[in-house]
């Protein structure tokens, strides 16, 4: 019996569940300012699953690196929620 495919579908799950609430702290203390961490941490992590033999593992950090690219989009879609009021804005100071 197999469980990689089982072990790599839960990390996804687990790592999606993760990236949703740090972009919307990201976002609530950071503003979107902060896309590049986002850019970089999905380089990094893209490039470790290239070198990485372990075969979940590397799936694991693609799924990482893409879901760290993916908050990107997310991240500014999440001030556009703000805009709208459906999530609290910080006051700036």
């Amino acid at each position: 019996m197999h469980i990689e495919g089982i072990l790599i579908g839960l990390a996804a799950f687990v790592l999606i569940g993760l990236f949703h609430p740090l972009v919307i702290h990201g976002e609530y203390h950071f503003g979107t300012k902060i896309w590049p961490l986002f850019l970089i941490a999905g380089l990094l992590f893209c490039g470790l699953s290239l070198y990485i033999g372990q075969v979940v593992l590397s799936a694991i950090l693609g799924v990482a690196g893409f879901s760290s690219f993916w908050s990107i989009g997310e991240l500014f879609h999440q001030k556009r929620r703000v805009e709208k009021g459906w999530f609290p804005k910080k006051e700036r100071k």
